[in-house]
């Protein structure tokens, strides 16, 4: 599944470079004013920070919301308390498209993650002219090389990179390209099982310095709270606010069981 969903990300990019080409998009995302601060934005606090998604579909269900105005959910969920958007931009499998990070990275002032199959550079470019703040990066999608190849373009630019993993092989990786934002994801990309418990295993051994992101099997607040006690910083949440039908109310109450909890251990190496 992972293998082709980068596939698939990669073909349609090849397809939009073909009417704009990589000179254009990179004079573009030159051209951009500043990213915002991801990193400050989701330092760790008292309170675990969410960073709410915009999201029509996932392989794994299909339709999940009609979002006909994307700008205006990002403005709900800002409204609402979240520390950062995330917008899904694939098309094939999660009908997200470019034109939805455009007009979410107008109508907000919190930072915005880009997130995609990202395994090309132009495809990065992309997301700094389209005025994305962060990239996602899935270690398991990419070779070390790419990893560190588009890491660096990602903070050339002045944006931030999550980098997901989802064993501890990509978190030894994810910290040897000295990525600063470090996601788990309960979901296998290869299979779509979820593991809840995959991201208290694996977040000991994320340094100090580095946040801490728990994303997917997050249903209610006590799975929020679930990842809080695991140490999380920050929760990226997607499927359950899209299928409610109050964004807004169901961010608030997910942010009420936020509070403070005993952090795991975290491993003595500091990260780069």
């Amino acid at each position: 599944m992972l293998s082709d969903l980068v596939a698939g990300a990669i073909a349609d990019a090849s397809e939009r470079r073909a009417d704009r080409s990589f000179a254009l998009v990179e004079a573009e995302a030159l051209a951009r004013p500043a990213a915002l601060d991801a990193v400050a934005a989701l330092a760790p606090t008292d309170r675990v920070k969410i960073i709410a998604e915009v999201k029509r579909a996932s392989p794994s269900r299909g339709p999940l919301a009609d979002i006909s105005d994307p700008a205006s959910l990002a403005v709900s969920y800002q409204t609402g308390g979240a520390s950062a958007i995330s917008v899904l931009t694939e098309q094939r499998r999660f009908l997200g498209s470019l034109a939805d990070l455009v007009a979410v990275c107008e109508a907000v002032t919190v930072p915005v993650l880009r997130k995609d199959f990202i395994a090309d550079p132009y495809q990065v470019f992309e997301a700094r002219a389209a005025g994305a703040d962060l990239v996602l990066l899935i270690v398991a999608a990419l070779a070390q090389p790419q990893l560190v190849e588009l890491h660096t373009l990602i903070r050339e630019l002045g944006m931030t990179a999550l980098v997901e993993t989802h064993s501890a092989e990509e978190v030894e990786r994810a910290l040897d390209v000295g990525a600063s934002v470090v996601g788990v994801n309960a979901r296998d990309l290869s299979t779509f099982e979820l593991d809840r418990d995959l991201f208290g295993t694996l977040a000991g051994s994320i340094p100090s310095g580095v946040i801490r992101i728990a994303e997917s099997a997050v249903k209610d607040p006590d799975d929020v709270a679930h990842y809080r006690a695991a140490g999380a910083d920050v929760v990226l949440v997607g499927e359950a606010l899209v299928t409610d039908g109050d964004p807004v109310a169901t961010l608030q109450r997910f942010l009420a069981h936020s509070h403070f909890r005993p952090d795991r251990p975290r491993a003595g190496r500091v990260s780069a």
